[in-house]
């Protein structure tokens, strides 16, 4: 069961993340510059629905595997941070 958990945050990490590049780097230029606002309102349901799986995920890995509080807070950061997932998994990933 832990490393089915590990292997979901894993891979959900990696989504959130990229999909928040995706909005920042290619949906939002769109927007302002090509008058394509519907890019962000795709892009963003889905960053929005992976950031809030993300946390989640986050939340049930610090309750199973009794993380310390300032780990929990580094995942939870990260989700906000262009590029912070990467960071978290490689940084903690054992």
């Amino acid at each position: 069961m832990q490393t089915s958990l590990q292997n979901r945050f894993y891979w959900i990490g990696i989504a959130e993340a990229i999909s928040f590049i995706a909005l920042l780097c290619i949906a939002m230029p769109l927007k302002y510059f090509a008058g394509m606002p519907k890019a962000v309102t795709v892009t963003g349901m889905a960053h929005g629905l992976l950031f809030l799986a993300y946390l989640y995920i986050a939340f049930e890995c610090a309750q199973a595997f009794k993380w310390p509080a300032g780990k929990t807070a580094l995942a939870f950061v990260a989700a906000i941070i262009p590029f912070g997932p990467f960071w978290f998994h490689k940084r903690f990933d054992k």
